[in-house]
């Protein structure tokens, strides 16, 4: 009996829609992983503190792309096998199934195999590396599951439950994807924090030229406008949501105050927060705030004191 022909049709489906299925999970387990990462911070490692810059908007666009296309291309793939059963034979289709099955086999396996060794090594399982190892694992061993079902002939014979298991793989994406708005907050509200961030470090620098200017010329500068320099190139930044300056202002010959209204309370884990430079500072209504840069919403002003001995007057030279 002569062999069925792989037509270029066959070869492009085929190749396109495992392309998509090998990109998009590689994408769903790094979208879920970086939750992960999110809701269980590691104190060891460093973080941004806008989530959608360290590739989660990247894997939220790539899955909305990805999953609708190769549902419809397995979709088609599956109404040309119920139309021409010789189309089951082909290569082409036989050689992307056990791939498949093999990639996610061996998957499967390190992972197991990773885990257990962690175990015997007296590694700290920790809650963030068995939800990750999970996820593997549950990913992977569907996938096989499902592509040796097809790979037996299962998807043909009940085509109404290959149909649920496709709608059931969307909403499931669909969920991941909308649950990272609930996790780490909506692109908007990412924004708004990425500029409270932009002005604490604004802040930060403004506190360092004023520091250094006192150590020039023992004395606090009058007006922010006294910190620029065009010799050193240094221009006071500005609110670059409000695009005004912020507040300065002189409370004693070794105090001052910086004040910048925020959009939001400081989130957890911040990599941004520096060390104190000075006695604790104020928030906003006078509140003490534990960190240094810790802030509340609305308008927050940091009181800051000038240590002499930490900080001492730059020898001044001599005239020739």
């Amino acid at each position: 009996m002569e062999k069925p022909r792989v037509t270029p049709k066959d070869f492009f489906l085929w190749a396109a829609a495992m392309l998509f299925l090998y990109v998009a999970v590689y994408h769903y387990i790094a979208l879920v992983w970086d939750y992960i990462n999110y809701s269980f911070p590691d104190p060891l490692a460093y973080y941004p503190a806008d989530p959608y810059q360290s590739g989660i908007s990247w894997e939220m666009a790539t899955l909305i792309v990805l999953t609708p296309l190769f549902l419809v291309l397995m979709w088609w793939i599956h109404r040309s096998i119920r139309q021409d059963a010789t189309r089951r034979e082909i290569w082409i289709r036989r050689w992307a199934l056990y791939l498949t099955l093999f990639i996610a086999g061996v998957t499967v396996a390190i992972d197991l195999i990773y885990v257990l060794y962690a175990f015997l090594n007296g590694t700290d399982l920790t809650t963030r590396f068995l939800l990750k190892a999970v996820v593997v694992l549950a990913v992977s061993a569907i996938g096989f599951m499902h592509f040796l079902a097809d790979l037996w002939g299962y998807w043909e014979k009940f085509p109404a439950r290959n149909k649920i298991v496709a709608w059931a793989t969307a909403v499931l994406v669909a969920l991941t994807v909308i649950a990272g708005f609930f996790i780490v907050g909506t692109p908007a509200q990412a924004r708004l924090y990425r500029f409270d961030e932009q002005k604490v470090n604004d802040l930060q620098t403004i506190q360092s030229q004023v520091v250094n200017y006192w150590q020039s010329k023992q004395k606090l500068p009058t007006v922010l406008a006294d910190l620029n320099d065009p010799i050193s190139n240094f221009t006071v930044p500005t609110d670059p949501q409000a695009e005004d300056s912020y507040t300065y202002k002189a409370t004693g010959a070794l105090s001052f105050q910086l004040c910048a209204t925020f959009n939001a309370e400081t989130r957890g884990n911040n990599p941004y927060q520096s060390t104190p430079m000075a006695p604790v500072p104020v928030g906003g209504a006078g509140k003490p705030i534990a960190d240094n840069w810790q802030h509340g919403a609305g308008q927050v002003c940091f009181e800051r004191t000038i240590d002499p001995q930490r900080y001492p007057p730059f020898p001044k030279q001599k005239t020739p």
